[in-house]
């Protein structure tokens, strides 16, 4: 439901830099999530140009899954938001390690052995 009274910004700055209307914003049918298109999502939300129930029904996310890009973009910047690295990240986040062999296991200390 959308607030009556609530404010609503003309433009924010968009993730380049440049200002960002909702004109500007990915397309409601958008299916191919890049990074730039997430990015002015996420910087839509936060300058109050779309709220997140606004932003989630347009673009039918959920809400969790709008707050990982958000919390990628806080921790990683904007390529955290790339796909292909989000194994790469998860053990940071706090989810399960990457399988053995994997560049980023192969980088991290190995601690005592369980025999």
């Amino acid at each position: 439901m959308a607030e009556p009274n609530r404010i609503r910004a003309k433009y924010v700055i968009g993730p380049d830099g440049s200002p960002l209307t909702v004109a500007d914003l990915p397309p409601p049918a958008t299916k191919r999530w890049v990074i730039r298109r997430k990015a002015e999502v996420v910087a839509a939300v936060r300058g109050g140009l779309l709220s997140l129930d606004e932003a989630c029904r347009r673009y039918t996310l959920t809400v969790d899954e709008f707050l990982s890009w958000q919390l990628s973009i806080d921790r990683h910047g904007l390529a955290g938001l790339r796909t292909t690295r989000i194994q790469q990240y998860r053990p940071e986040i706090g989810t399960s390690s990457p399988p053995p062999g994997h560049a980023f296991a192969a980088s991290l200390p190995s601690g005592p052995s369980r025999q």
